[in-house]
């Protein structure tokens, strides 16, 4: 028998299956009927596009003038050395959005990516091949290596790259492969809910399921736009079983700077305009993310301090709970 329904069936179940270090599977499921599809697209462009890689954007080679020249005793010309770069997949060790670093080679060798790993730089694809040299050249250049997302083409870095370096098309994009299935599954005697099937494949330099939270979190950060228009804290997807009333304002009026940050997370906080540790408990743990050079090891960092006050960034404040503390900061920054 039939029965009428007044609001879509939630999905409740997410697989996990990693099929290698660099591939995933991630399944979601049972949606009503069309609603996969619905999230699956948009989740698709958005791993494509939005997740977050490293890439060289410019190289300067000592004896080139322009990417057409060439150097004495490397069997490369300089255009098939900035095709070899262009492949390179490194990883910045530290919070760094850019790096310059300088190289030098010298004696009869073949110079691959591993060649190229230091304290600063980790190499994903070691094996691959950058220039052979011979005994008589020495091969001096340096590379600048940016943090970005998607593709920038070289005639969009000239002007933000010095003067005496040649820019190099930017593939940022760590996700190689993405692909998704719909598929049907059985609930109760319905066969028509759906099941989304999900692979990921990514070069190395991000997990294939970080990726996949990193699409989730920019697809999250997006919709918040809605929030200057609707107030989104009022919609109550599940009933609160239970209330934690051992959260204390003292705690939550403390001054950032009293919290002994380092001083790249201190920076970042205190640019961002936020002065007291109710400031970010009142921030989504997107919006918390979405502050501007936050890294992960500064996010990281404040999780610790926070776990060690007892509050957990992203904690459910009861509606009476945020309304007093917006009122005591308000009062603070007077």
């Amino acid at each position: 028998m039939k029965k009428f329904v007044d609001a879509p069936f939630l999905p409740t179940e997410v697989e996990i299956e990693q099929i290698t270090e660099d591939s995933a599977k991630i399944s979601a499921f049972p949606f009503e009927s069309g609603y996969a599809i619905t999230l699956a697209h948009p989740l698709r462009r958005l791993l494509m596009s939005s997740s977050v890689g490293y890439a060289p954007i410019a190289v300067k080679v000592e004896g080139a003038k322009h990417e057409f020249d060439s150097i004495r005793g490397m069997l490369e010309d300089i255009a098939i050395f900035i095709i070899n770069l262009k492949e390179l997949r490194f990883k910045i060790k530290g919070e760094e959005e850019q790096l310059e670093i300088e190289y030098s080679f010298s004696n009869a060798q073949e110079i691959k990516a591993s060649a190229l790993e230091n304290d600063d730089v980790e190499i994903i694809n070691g094996d691959h091949h950058l220039a052979t040299i011979n005994s008589d050249c020495t091969l001096n250049f340096s590379i600048i290596i940016q943090k970005g997302i998607g593709y920038v083409p070289s005639e969009d870095l000239r002007d933000l790259i010095p003067a005496d370096f040649i820019p190099v098309d930017a593939f940022f994009t760590p996700v190689k492969k993405v692909t998704y299935d719909i598929e049907k599954i059985l609930v109760e005697d319905n066969p028509n809910y759906e099941k989304a099937v999900f692979t990921v494949v990514t070069d190395g330099q991000i997990s294939p399921i970080d990726a996949f939270k990193e699409a989730i979190t920019t697809m999250y950060s997006q919709m918040s736009v809605f929030n200057k228009v609707f107030d989104l804290s009022e919609v109550k997807m599940v009933e609160a079983t239970s209330s934690d009333s051992s959260i204390d304002l003292k705690d939550l009026i403390v001054k950032i700077e009293e919290l002994n940050l380092s001083a790249r997370s201190f920076n970042s906080l205190d640019r961002a305009g936020i002065k007291f540790v109710g400031d970010l408990a009142l921030m989504s743990e997107v919006e918390v993310k979405s502050i501007k050079n936050l890294g992960k090891k500064s996010l990281e960092e404040i999780s610790d301090k926070f776990a060690e006050i007892g509050y957990p960034i992203d904690g459910s404040l009861d509606e009476d709970t945020a309304s007093a503390l917006r009122k005591k900061l308000e009062q603070l920054k007077a």
